[in-house]
């Protein structure tokens, strides 16, 4: 395999030879120096290798890809297959699908090359349209991809080269499976350019499926490792008192543009709530939200209306945005490696950037992970018993109402309340199947001397065993009920 060592050495788009049309859009962009990843993949992707890049997010891997294989593309003028495309890129979420084919566009819009984007949430309608004529750049996530490819209304026979971007997130999210069902359709010729943050035994696997022998190596950071220009801060908090603490450094002036990373959608739109009861105004953004909800949050924050932006890690490696001057980790994540990722929407295009990060007495371990994969100690500041902080709890609304529910949970109930889910709670009231059918009850279900006194038909055993009413379970069903069953 043949390795790029990591280097600071930037040349120019220009020393390149790169497509004069794409040079003119990169001007027009603003753009006159490389950044590592760019100056040492994009050579060996015009030549047509197959690339394994291993880069952290915002280290300018989009332009990485996309400016080669305009190139190739310029350079080899033809019409894309009807309902296909000469180009797929894989993309773990909708918001990365999105900038990848904008910076697609704003690259090759001299060219006159067409992009389509496909993924879930919208109607199949408008993409079988596009797709219909045949694209030469098609960005997809995997889920809407595949549901294409079993409908036919997608092919990929034409496909010449296969980029797959952040691969370690398309395994957290459960996609190598999918991505797998993908590369079957695709033909065996072709260039494939791999991207990934950090190399798992699971990816360096997939790597090994997809690209062929020897291929370019470019790795510009060390895994999982923070860029430097941002300032990193742990603040040790009671979760009860992180909203109040989250209120405060909002009156922070600085705090200018921030996204807020929390572990769950719910998560996320009580956080909004409460930042918007304090005066803040605040989005929420997660997997739950429709994608016009998505694309008018974006826009909203993009445009700076929006102060706040709560977001689940589906945002983690989607958002390009570069006037970011906070990223606050409300929660901190499951994975250590996302901490990485969530900080890095941060400190983007050269400027300077801070991160901010809550941790509860129970993610204490979730912190030792984060240090131990960053390879560094983060400072902290301890905000535990803050008496103001616990004067701000009182006082927020939202916060006092919830402190019952929290108080009485898996103690009391209200009377006659199950603590079932609804599910288990129907499966709970449905009839015995022999009732339900008319038939006897089993034997076993009663006591010996109960079926003996009720065949004999006695007054005893209509006292002894009345059974139970029409449409509710039998008490002894009740008793052997589980969760496991």
């Amino acid at each position: 395999m043949a390795h790029v060592k990591d280097t600071n050495v930037l040349t120019k788009f220009t020393e390149l030879g790169l497509d004069k049309a794409l040079l003119k859009a990169l001007s027009d962009e603003g753009y006159e120096k490389p950044t590592p990843i760019q100056a040492q993949a994009i050579p060996g992707v015009m030549a047509g290798k197959d690339l394994l890049g291993i880069a952290q997010t915002g280290t300018g891997k989009t332009a990485a890809f996309a400016l080669p294989i305009l190139h190739r593309l310029a350079a080899d003028r033809q019409a894309a297959p009807r309902r296909g495309c000469r180009v797929l890129v894989l993309s773990p979420t909708r918001e990365l699908a999105t900038q990848i084919a904008e910076s697609f566009k704003a690259y090759g819009k001299h060219l006159g090359v067409s992009v389509a984007v496909i993924f879930g949430g919208v109607k199949y309608g408008g993409q079988m349209r596009a797709m219909a004529p045949g694209v030469d750049v098609l960005v997809a996530t995997p889920g809407r991809l595949l549901d294409h490819l079993q409908e036919k209304t997608i092919t990929l026979q034409g496909v010449e080269m296969f980029v797959l971007d952040e691969a370690d997130q398309m395994l957290d999210m459960g996609f190598i499976v999918p991505i797998r069902q993908i590369v079957k359709h695709l033909p065996r010729v072709r260039q494939n350019l791999f991207f990934s943050a950090t190399m798992p035994s699971e990816i360096e696997k997939l790597a090994g499926e997809l690209l062929r022998p020897n291929p370019t190596k470019v790795s510009v950071t060390p895994q999982a490792t923070t860029v430097e220009r941002i300032k990193q801060q742990v603040i040790f908090i009671e979760a009860t008192r992180k909203r109040a603490l989250l209120c405060e450094l909002f009156a922070e002036k600085d705090f200018k543009r921030v996204i807020v990373f929390t572990r769950t959608k719910r998560g996320a739109d009580r956080v909004a709530k409460s930042l918007e009861a304090a005066g803040v105004n605040a989005a929420a953004i997660h997997g739950d939200k429709s994608q016009g909800q998505r694309e008018r949050a974006l826009a909203a924050f993009k445009a700076g209306d929006v102060r706040a932006l709560v977001a689940t890690d589906i945002a983690a490696r989607g958002i390009d945005i570069d006037a970011v001057s906070h990223v606050v980790q409300y929660e901190l994540p499951n994975v250590p490696e996302a901490y990485v990722h969530r900080i890095g929407r941060t400190a983007r295009a050269g400027a300077d950037g801070s991160a901010v990060a809550f941790c509860a007495d129970d993610e204490r371990g979730l912190l030792k992970d984060i240090q131990k994969v960053t390879r560094q100690t983060i400072p902290s500041f301890d905000r535990r018993n803050d008496r103001g902080l616990s004067v701000m709890t009182k006082a927020m609304p939202e916060l006092a109402a919830e402190k019952p529910e929290r108080a009485d949970r898996g103690q009391r109930k209200p009377e006659g309340r199950s603590d079932l889910p609804p599910g288990l709670r129907k499966q709970r009231r449905r009839k015995p199947k022999a009732q339900a059918q008319g038939g006897d009850r089993r034997p076993e279900a009663q006591p010996h001397s109960q079926r003996h006194a009720d065949h004999r038909g006695g007054k005893q055993a209509g006292e002894s065993f009345r059974g139970p009413k029409r449409g509710k379970a039998a008490p002894a069903a009740e008793k052997r009920w589980s969760p496991l069953d």
